[in-house]
């Protein structure tokens, strides 16, 4: 089967969010805020920013979101970025991934930053891989008050 990304549409919110809890299921803390994914934050989020659905043949199997920083639409962030389980260990996530940066390197986009839960450290060195570096000076806006605070990482993409 062949694999496919393709943009996100306000119609694919539900499944977004329905894909988001899913993928993060049994893979994320309990205590993530994404366990409880709505429409109402898909619909915010692709209206603010962006999403791509990844597809493996027909079926939709992941997703990814991006938004623009508050205050400075030249930096990103990438945020909900899961892989339904039935379909982890093929490194899918990394197609998502990389239609995020090219997608960003499209626009113009200065900076890309995400962040990586405490309890999915291992992912560090899959996003060093594409180039993003640690940066723990920056704090990630989206993070969740009730949880450790997670490890901020960002790529420069210089122009």
């Amino acid at each position: 089967m062949s694999i496919v990304i393709r943009e996100a549409g306000l119609d694919d919110a539900l499944l977004i969010a329905e894909l988001t809890r899913a993928a993060w299921s049994g893979k994320v803390a309990p205590t993530s805020s994404g366990h409880h994914e709505t429409v109402e934050r898909v619909v915010r989020d692709l209206q603010h920013g962006g999403g791509f659905i990844l597809l493996k043949g027909e079926q939709p199997i992941g997703s990814v979101r991006w938004a623009p920083l508050e205050g400075d639409p030249d930096v990103w962030e990438i945020m909900r970025m899961g892989v339904l389980p039935a379909f982890r260990g093929e490194h899918l996530s990394q197609h998502l991934l990389e239609a995020v940066i090219h997608r960003a390197q499209a626009a113009d986009v200065d900076e890309l930053r995400l962040a990586v839960r405490a309890d999915q450290a291992r992912l560090l060195d899959l996003y060093a891989a594409y180039g993003f570096e640690l940066a723990p000076e920056l704090e990630y806006t989206h993070a969740n008050p009730s949880e450790p605070a997670p490890t901020v990482m960002r790529r420069m993409l210089g122009y």
